[in-house]
């Protein structure tokens, strides 16, 4: 069993990271024509809409909250006047409104890639993947936040997950601090890992890519073109 866990909380996420980095760099060299979003837009437009503006909206507070869970340590929290109480509402409550927000959101693309026959046809094998793998994480994480912290109260991932997680980065993890959390936690930061891996290969990243050059670029310039006839 300890090497179960040491592998699950230690092994496996280095090599999500390093698939991660050392993937991103491949793909940039040899696949930056393909590096898109590849938008189903003019085949069906009103899911799209609906759905991707319901995810963006939600999953940008969501990683912001899970930033300030993983990386902010407790007591930094609490010399800032920022209460286990006053966390617990914000991280329960106003994490659940985005939460659902962003699961919605996820329920509307990835039927739509699955139910519109041309929409299905169109995608590929990584966007199926991907799609049910970001449904799956995202409904993990609401069911960790609403079902597991309403069954185990007690529970305080900041006690251990965080600890956890902020050691993989100074490249001292410690496997033990993950004996006694909650399965539906560790079956969302396990599957976390694994989108991570995936990344490099799929649509998504087109994240990477913000046009920023667009807002200095000069205006461009459409003619008209006349035939003159001699």
């Amino acid at each position: 069993m300890s090497m179960i866990n040491q592998f699950l909380w230690v092994i496996f996420p280095y090599i999500c990271l390093a698939v991660f980095i050392v993937g991103h760099l491949y793909r940039y060299r040899t696949d930056q024509f393909n590096w898109t979003a590849k938008s189903s837009e003019f085949i069906e437009k009103k899911k799209l809409k609906l759905g991707s503006l319901m995810f963006h909206l939600g999953i940008i507070p969501v990683i912001g909250g899970h930033v300030a869970g993983l990386a902010i340590p407790q007591s930094w929290m609490e010399a800032m006047g920022i209460s286990n109480h006053m966390y617990h509402i914000g991280a329960v409550y106003i994490g659940s409104i985005f939460g659902i927000l962003t699961l919605g959101g996820m329920i509307l693309l990835t039927s739509r890639r699955f139910t519109i026959k041309n929409v299905r046809q169109l995608s590929s094998a990584s966007d199926m993947i991907v799609n049910v793998l970001l449904l799956f994480i995202v409904f993990m994480g609401m069911y960790s936040t609403l079902v597991t912290n309403a069954v185990q109260p007690e529970f305080n991932y900041r006690e251990n997950i965080s600890i956890w997680f902020r050691d993989l980065f100074i490249l001292r993890p410690d496997a033990a601090l993950m004996a006694n959390v909650p399965l539906s936690f560790k079956i969302h930061m396990l599957a976390g890992f694994g989108i991570f891996a995936l990344w490099p290969f799929t649509r998504l990243v087109h994240v990477w890519s913000v046009p920023l050059n667009y807002a200095g670029r000069r205006y461009i310039l459409y003619r008209k073109h006349r035939k003159y006839e001699s």
